[in-house]
């Protein structure tokens, strides 16, 4: 029987727990890993102009005071009134093709290799506008989201066109749509302003024969025809505390890969071990039954997941 591919990724405070639980600040070398993420984004371009509070090249600020690994926006960058002056960053800027050559030829292991490509068109519009800025004017001020939404999206596919002239084997591109209970902005703003250009960025890649993988936070089903037809191949996080996640594996799975399904919500923090042990066994009998998964947990593991746990999972994915 073929193993099913699995990825484990970690939050930096998560990171540190499991390094200190195998007493191995290496362990990650040993996970197995089938993944890898190549990086492509220059250094430095994230300056810290306060104590803890980090500026990106679109000028979005960001409070690393408690959440270290994202952050929060805390303030604004584009309104109405400045859109038409604003200036995006211009891609050269932004690429290092050095880099993401020497970070390709460091894949010894030959793993899948994957350009991560977040924050790409509603995250990128409204962490520079503001959340319920952007909602509102998707209703009240649609011509304002539209050439906004443009100005990212051809940002977007030239930082696309970029990554598919190196031997990638995927681009995931990152996008939260969802919240536990259905769509942010509900399904006929996200067909108006997200789905076309979604499918510009998605059939660029595929005409590059590169397989297009998203990365979509919360309860988003609703969206996999649509998702499917504009030429997506992976979903990621398939997240089991907001969608029945083997019942998604039978009504798509003949159409659709899946990447996530471990719950970092419920199973990892308040799970027995053996507990962890028997759904992520289940996951890999039921959902990569005839292929199409890849295990992994539906997010970078946050803090607050017991490590027995974790390891726990490590252990039924490495001994498949």
């Amino acid at each position: 029987v073929p193993k099913i591919p699995y990825f484990v990724g970690f939050t930096h405070r998560v990171r540190m727990q499991m390094a200190e639980y195998y007493r191995d600040r290496e362990f990650e070398k040993k996970l197995g890993n089938y993944l890898y993420f190549c990086e492509w984004e220059k250094d430095g371009l994230w300056k810290e102009v306060e104590p803890d509070i980090w500026e990106d090249i679109f000028g979005v600020r960001w409070n690393k005071r408690i959440d270290r690994d994202i952050g929060t926006v805390c303030n604004q960058v584009i309104s109405p009134d400045n859109l038409s002056q604003y200036r995006f960053p211009d891609v050269n800027d932004v690429f290092d093709e050095g880099k993401i050559t020497k970070s390709i030829e460091n894949n010894s292991d030959n793993c899948f290799c994957i350009a991560s490509f977040g924050f790409s068109l509603f995250e990128r519009a409204w962490t520079m506008a503001g959340m319920e800025n952007l909602l509102v004017a998707m209703v009240n001020n649609k011509k304002f989201v539209h050439e906004f939404f443009d100005k990212i999206c051809q940002f977007n596919l030239k930082v696309i066109e970029k990554l598919c002239k190196f031997p990638v084997d995927a681009i995931i591109i990152g996008d939260d749509w969802g919240q536990q209970t259905g769509l942010i902005m509900g399904p006929k703003l996200w067909h108006e302003f997200i789905e076309p250009r979604i499918k510009l960025m998605y059939s660029l890649i595929k005409s590059h024969r590169k397989y297009v993988f998203i990365h979509s936070c919360g309860k988003v089903d609703e969206l996999f025809p649509s998702l499917i037809k504009a030429g997506l191949d992976v979903f990621n996080p398939f997240q089991p505390e907001v969608m029945n996640v083997f019942e998604i594996k039978r009504q798509f799975g003949n159409e659709l890969s899946f990447y996530g399904g471990i719950s970092t919500q419920k199973l990892l923090p308040y799970a027995t071990v053996q507990q962890t042990k028997d759904q992520v066994k289940r996951l890999l009998d039921e959902i990569g039954k005839n292929g199409g998964y890849i295990a992994a947990p539906a997010h970078s593991i946050p803090y607050g997941a017991k490590v027995e746990n974790i390891a726990a999972m490590i252990e039924v994915l490495q001994n498949q």
